[in-house]
């Protein structure tokens, strides 16, 4: 008998994603099982690819496959996917098309992923990220009574007694290795060689405070609790207005979740918002938790994730790959702010977070909780057509009051000649609010200086050579900048180079207000948070302490310092530029500005002071933003979904957008029209899948890095039925060698663009 693997390989296309047949030898019979990482020789040059093993079975000799060829290795054991994990992955590919090594990837943080290298042996694999090492330091015997030690000596020696100690654990309290190595010469000590480890949030002190709740709040965990000691899969969704202690709920539940001896996941859609989470968490229950997100380094995501799969952590927050924690006996997964874009993947595989989680629950038979002060539209629907169950927090905790909002004219300002972007009331409203010793909170959802250069003679709009948008002026940096492709230009043009004419630089970014605000109010600090200011590591958790601890007064920053800060003393937030929001295209456009809008006016009068919101637009009378201001969540509901069914959008249908890419116009738009005909043809041949094809069109961004994007939006129900279809259309597409004109790439997740 012979032990054959079913591997699906690293880097294949689409059209050879499947599940080819490898010899085991026997040295690593007994190592490999479903599920591990493997290195195979693969097509004709027999090239080394990592691969994962997806199926095992011992043929007898006359049955093997001809040709077969042996695989080269395999990786340990700890590195091997769940199998639960491993059911996801074919669940990504079904859903997402991606391939079956796309949907690995997106599970294993780069330090536990393989690469193949070459050794005597023939090809190996070794692990992406070599730990670092350090020595670990053991008292094995007492110096001779009467020996003259230093001073290091001594506290080295005292250490020692408490048990082994890392060379980095000895440092923090002076010790060298130069003393330890001296120990180690005498023969008191010995040393070996260990990996080296991170204790990313020892900082944060344990034992928080009782989490007491309000009637409401206890009311939803009640409920909420019985569904999850049910030991079922559930989904619930609390609606809760701003600042009503979502996270108390969160907090109990994950507490219960521990105390029947299950684990808990906790989402959140932003980096920024992980610092004040891990903190609340790390007070409440200690070691147990685990943090993942891109703002770790390989190493710190590594080690995070080993204590995941090694079981001792039980208790995970992070963003949206954080969905793929190894967590064993889940109990309770939140999806906090659940309505946020950020939990829809934009590269393979192109996942949604809320839909994974829901997938997970089924497996673990646990509760999926959704939150949210302004629900997405799908699931608001949902829970009232009670496929989650609806829980509602109408009230702030303490029975704080929602801020009072003023909408001001930006066109009365322009006629008034006020340079500023900052209108003059919000301008006096934050002066009074730094006098009184509070703390504002102001939105601009646009980084830079200033957003457009344009010819004063032939009005043309200086854009970037390979991206169909203009180029943004960062002042610091003296340079034009486009943020899809990252080209630049410097020095800064101030001359057309067309006509020759003098370039005026309009519109305003966080870099220009951020100047405007020093200019007004210069004995405040002032904290810009945007992509630029934060790009350093732990930059939000360092910012948002300091802006805690009052070492600024002001924050200005982007959709980051929108959603769940929780600050006493901001008492007054600002919102600046919501038109182009407002304006924007999109069927989701009105949903994405009613949330922020909610959000970021929920920053204010978090404490016993009330709050106050200043919101500055063009057009005051428009229903959304009045909506927005009264934080009328069911009033928008009702009327967003009247739009959605007129128009058929979710959650009335699914929509799938086929986008396609290359280098000349023409072949992308003839690739796109053979694929709608190839799509409209199968479907009618599989009995009439109903459906919708509109395109091909070009997509709100044309051209990125100098390739053309078309798109065909595609009205469907998402069923197996459809999935079957567009895989068999995708593979008539790259047969028909249409993939040479245009690469092609579904989502089912997007709105629109």
């Amino acid at each position: 008998m012979e032990r054959i693997a079913g591997v699906a390989v690293n880097d294949a296309t689409f059209q050879f994603d499947k599940i080819y047949s490898y010899r085991v030898p026997q040295s690593l019979v007994d190592q490999i099982q479903v599920g591990s990482l493997v290195l195979v020789p693969f097509g004709q040059g027999n090239r080394p690819r990592t691969g994962i093993a997806l199926s095992l079975q011992d043929l007898p000799e006359d049955q093997l496959p001809k040709r077969l060829k042996t695989l080269h290795d395999v990786a340990p054991e700890q590195a091997n996917l769940t199998p639960e994990l491993l059911k996801l992955v074919y669940f990504l590919r079904e859903h997402t098309f991606c391939t079956f090594y796309e949907a690995v990837k997106a599970m294993l943080p780069y330090g536990a992923q393989y690469k193949a290298v070459a050794t005597e042996e023939g090809p190996r694999l070794q692990k992406q990220l070599v730990r670092h090492t350090e020595p670990e330091y053991r008292l094995v015997q007492q110096p001779p009574e009467g020996t003259r030690l230093g001073a290091r000596q001594k506290q080295a020696l005292e250490q020692l007694k408490q048990g082994s100690k890392t060379a980095s654990e000895l440092a923090v309290n002076g010790i060298s290795q130069a003393v330890m190595q001296g120990l180690c010469k005498k023969g008191w000590v010995t040393a070996q060689q260990v990996n080296r480890t991170l204790d990313l949030f020892g900082q944060v002190p344990c034992g928080a405070k009782p989490i007491v709740l309000s009637q409401q709040q206890e009311q939803a965990y009640q409920g909420l609790s019985r569904q999850l000691q049910a030991g079922k899969a559930s989904a619930a969704l609390l609606h809760g207005v701003t600042a009503s202690g979502k996270t108390l709920v969160f907090l109990k539940l994950v507490e219960q979740s521990l105390a029947l001896g299950k684990s808990a996941l906790i989402l959140v859609p932003e980096i920024s918002l992980t610092p004040q989470m891990i903190r609340r968490l790390r007070q409440t229950f200690g070691s147990q938790v685990a943090v993942q997100h891109s703002g770790l380094n390989h190493t710190e995501r590594l080690l995070q994730w080993q204590l995941i799969h090694q079981g001792r952590a039980r208790v995970v927050v992070g963003t949206r790959s954080a969905i793929f924690a190894p967590l064993q006996n889940i109990g309770l997964i939140v999806v906090d702010e659940e309505q946020e874009h950020t939990y829809q993947s934009e590269s393979a595989p192109r996942y949604d977070a809320r839909e994974v989680a829901k997938r997970r629950a089924v497996e673990h038979n646990c509760l999926v909780l959704f939150a949210s002060a302004t629900p997405s539209v799908e699931s608001y629907q949902a829970a009232l057509e009670g496929r989650y169950t609806l829980y509602k927090l109408t009230q702030r905790y303490a029975s704080q009051p929602l801020p009072t909002v003023e909408l001001v004219d930006m066109k009365k300002e322009l006629e008034m000649g006020n340079p500023y972007s900052i209108s003059r009331p919000l301008a006096q409203r934050i002066e009074q609010t730094l006098q009184q010793g509070n703390q504002v909170i102001l939105l601009l959802n646009r980084r830079g200086y200033q957003t457009v250069g344009m010819c004063t003679s032939c009005s043309k709009v200086l854009k970037c050579e390979s991206c169909s948008v203009p180029m943004v002026y960062h002042k610091s940096e003296e340079k034009l900048m486009c943020h899809y492709c990252g080209k630049s230009i410097s020095p800064v043009p101030t001359t057309c180079p067309d006509c020759g004419g003098r370039i005026r630089y309009r519109g305003f970014g966080t870099q220009r207000v951020e100047e405007e605000l020093k200019e007004l109010f210069p004995s405040a600090g002032i904290l810009r948070m945007d992509q630029d200011s934060t790009s350093r590591k732990n930059a939000h958790e360092i910012m948002l302490a300091r802006f805690a601890k009052g070492e600024y007064q002001v924050m200005l920053g982007t959709q980051m310092v929108a959603k769940g800060l929780d600050f006493e003393r901001v008492t007054l937030v600002g919102v600046l530029g919501i038109d182009a929001l407002l304006f924007s295209q999109g069927f989701r456009s009105t949903e994405r500005v009613f949330s922020l809008l909610t959000q970021v006016i929920g920053r204010g009068g978090r404490s016993q002071q009330p709050g106050y919101a200043m919101i500055q637009t063009v057009d005051p009378t428009n229903p959304v933003l009045s909506l927005a201001a009264t934080q009328d969540y069911e009033d928008f509901f009702r009327q967003e979904i009247q739009m959605r069914k007129l128009c058929l959008y979710p959650p009335f249908c699914s929509l799938c957008l086929a986008v396609f890419s290359g280098p000349k116009e023409g072949d992308v738009i003839q690739a796109a029209r053979a694929l709608g005909q190839l799509l409209a043809e199968a479907a009618q041949q599989a009995g009439g899948i109903p459906l919708r094809i509109l395109g091909p069109v070009p997509m709100n961004i044309a051209m990125v890095k100098d390739h053309f994007r078309y798109k065909l939006t595609i009205k469907c129900r998402n069923d197996k039925r459809l999935r079957g279809v567009m895989r068999q259309i995708m593979e008539q597409y790259s047969q028909q060698g249409l993939v040479r004109k245009a690469s092609l790439t579904l989502d089912f997740h997007s709105d629109g663009d």
